[in-house]
């Protein structure tokens, strides 16, 4: 069974470039912030498998927990800032 978790670990972290892809190349902001944002996701589901490799889930998803609620404000965040300063929308008769 370590086995399966440590295959699935990799084959995560493969699937982690295709988000990395989008948050460097990313054509616009939002692209970039669904990527940076993808790339959180996945981190915490990686960090359940390591404790599920390690025999230490408990420990394992306290950290995975925390970096989820981390990743979420972050978004919240620099999306609420790329809206407000930087115009991301152009809401019509908004000013």
């Amino acid at each position: 069974m370590d086995a399966f978790f440590l295959y699935s670990s990799i084959y995560l972290s493969a699937v982690m470039v295709l988000s990395l892809y989008r948050a460097i190349f990313g054509p616009t902001v939002l692209d970039r912030l669904i990527g940076v944002n993808a790339i959180g996701s996945k981190t915490t589901a990686l960090l359940v498998l390591i404790g599920l490799v390690y025999h230490r889930v408990d420990m394992f998803v306290d950290i995975a927990l925390a970096y989820a609620m981390l990743n979420f404000i972050a978004v919240l965040g620099a999306s609420r800032y790329f809206q407000k300063i930087k115009g991301l929308y152009d809401e019509p008769g908004r000013r």
